[in-house]
């Protein structure tokens, strides 16, 4: 397993470099490695958890391998860059409220590491193949590195600030459809059941009627990710966090896609309703959202 990280590292670094080097590692070469080591502890795991509890909804599921996976990737990060601050799903409270007070907090970061160790956790739970680790790098509140890797498929999504989006080496793009009823869109069916999944109702069923198809498989990450090679010509979804969306949103950009919230701004780590696409599609899926009172935002 080390040697198959270590050459991973070391091809992925060779095509993608920042200078935001500390000692002999990058944090790309970190994020790469701590993703790689925390993913294939994950999948070692599948079927195997033993602490099941829920946070804001009964939908809303976490194990003690998502508190083991954010603690061997804290760790990691933290060797190398030991003045650098983490925010991950596991260290905050469940809830809007305290997602946003715990932001607001980390956003006076220089060096802010946004961690989702299991995007996707119902998916772990039910042995349902489609959940990812997610590690994305802020400086000064904008994201600079995202990485996210898929243990199941063994497939690893790098992105860097101005370098691009690679998978295993190879660069990403977004898809060529210049039409929403051409596309297929990715949803979410988000767990808080009084605000997150209504509006995200109401999106769906307008989506459903003026596309050429949806898919909701339950990551957010992988979504972003997906429409960042081009699997998907774009997502949407009310009710998010940071660490749902920042290294995929960095991926989307850096394939040539667009980011924003449901209203059309421009994203930032603090966006909780994303709309994400190829660039063609984008203010058409805007429309459609907007129309049908989808956007979350009053």
């Amino acid at each position: 397993m080390r040697i198959q990280v270590e050459s991973r590292v070391k091809s992925l670094e060779d095509k993608t470099k920042i200078p935001y080097v500390v000692g002999s590692k990058s944090p790309t070469a970190v994020a790469i490695n701590s993703a790689s080591k925390a993913g294939e502890w994950i999948k070692s795991k599948l079927g195997m958890h033993q602490e099941l509890n829920t946070k804001v909804s009964p939908q809303d599921l976490v194990t003690d391998v998502d508190k083991g996976a954010e603690m061997m990737i804290r760790k990691l990060i933290l060797t190398h860059f030991p003045n650098h601050d983490i925010l991950g799903e596991e260290g905050v409270a469940p809830g809007a409220t305290a997602s946003a007070a715990a932001l607001s907090k980390a956003s006076q970061s220089e060096y802010l590491w946004i961690v989702d160790p299991i995007d996707g956790t119902t998916n772990f739970v039910h042995g349902f193949p489609f959940f990812c680790v997610s590690i994305a790098l802020a400086y000064r509140g904008e994201v600079i590195v995202g990485v996210i890797y898929d243990p199941i498929k063994d497939e690893m999504f790098v992105a860097e600030k101005g370098k691009g989006v690679y998978i295993h080496g190879n660069r990403g793009e977004v898809s060529k459809e210049a039409n929403l009823s051409d596309s297929v869109i990715g949803v979410g069916f988000n767990p808080d059941r009084e605000f997150g999944l209504p509006t995200n109702m109401k999106g769906i069923n307008a989506l459903a009627s003026t596309t050429r198809s949806l898919r909701a498989g339950g990551s957010a990450a992988l979504h972003l990710a997906y429409v960042a090679i081009g699997r998907l010509s774009g997502y949407y979804e009310v009710g998010l966090n940071a660490w749902d969306i920042a290294a995929g949103a960095l991926m989307v950009a850096e394939s040539g896609g667009i980011v924003t919230d449901t209203v059309g701004k421009p994203y930032d780590i603090g966006v909780h309703h994303v709309v994400a696409s190829n660039g063609k599609i984008h203010a058409e899926l805007l429309e459609t959202i907007k129309a049908a009172n989808a956007t979350g935002i009053a």
